[in-house]
């Protein structure tokens, strides 16, 4: 599944173009996404400005004058620019067509979305989608002591809360196994077990870990690809401990394992991340 940093980078590529330019047509091939396409919503959209181009956790929001559109890319979806003349290919759900760009929502198990949220609902941070989710990581308001106290508050494993995207968002499957081996903790851990110090380590590496995935392209996904169609530098051939189960740890030479949690694979050093 597309993590945070796939949203962003795709964010950071429709952002170069979008905003200030005329959306002259959204046309939708296939309305049987997640949650259906609404049949109104091209005539809402038809020769319509892009405001700017923003992310919620791992929503996309184009902003218009009169409302948001939000861009789900499901579980392997992506959201590229395309030329003016180029086919369509097999799952291009949805196409953006300005005077000089044109993107395409590719979604082959259509667990994506694209839902129309009117200025006139309030603000977009109380869409049901959006209301409950946690802090962003690269947000200030992301401390070690809000971290700290967040895992304090709850006797679930610390990967299934850092997966939770209660307490900060973006931190995915492959990303909370990383940032647990970096901080040197068990991913069973109850939270409330976590003392300062560890959240105050844990705080750190996720953002390190984010940081690295950022600066790789964000690829999470093998097939994944960037708003300008671009393949992504594949995080997880540099991953420590992720699907690298049997392999000897990079720091002890203990081989991985792998365990599932909450049906996700988990991978770690039982000898470096202790409890």
């Amino acid at each position: 599944m597309p993590e945070l940093p796939e949203v962003e980078t795709t964010r950071r590529g429709i952002a170069t173009v979008m905003p200030g330019r005329i959306l002259r047509r959204l046309i939708v091939h296939e309305p049987r996404l997640r949650w259906p396409i609404p049949p109104t919503l091209p005539k809402t959209l038809e020769n319509t400005p892009v405001v700017a181009c923003e992310r919620r956790g791992k929503y996309l929001l184009i902003r218009f004058p009169h409302g948001t559109l939000i861009v789900h890319l499901g579980m392997s979806g992506s959201l590229r620019r395309v030329p003016l003349d180029a086919p369509l290919r097999k799952h291009d759900h949805v196409e953006w067509v300005f005077d000089d760009a044109r993107f395409l929502l590719h979604d082959p198990r259509r667990f994506g979305a694209v839902l129309w949220h009117p200025a006139e609902a309030g603000p977009i941070g109380d869409h049901p989608l959006l209301a409950s989710l946690g802090v962003e990581p690269f947000d200030p308001a992301f401390t070690p002591a809000l971290l700290h106290a967040g895992l304090q508050a709850h006797r679930q494993a610390v990967k299934q809360l850092l997966l939770g995207g209660r307490i900060v968002v973006g931190v995915g499957n492959i990303y909370a196994s990383e940032s647990l081996y970096l901080a040197e903790i068990d991913p069973r851990t109850p939270g409330s077990r976590l003392s300062r110090p560890r959240s105050i380590r844990l705080h750190a590496a996720i953002l390190q870990t984010l940081n690295q995935a950022l600066e790789s392209g964000g690829s999470t996904l093998r097939d994944y690809v960037n708003a300008q169609g671009a393949p992504g530098a594949y995080f997880t051939l540099h991953a420590a401990v992720y699907e690298r189960d049997g392999q000897p740890c990079p720091r002890c030479g203990t081989p991985i394992r792998r365990i599932v949690q909450g049906q996700r694979a988990t991978y770690f050093c039982p000898q470096c991340q202790k409890r």
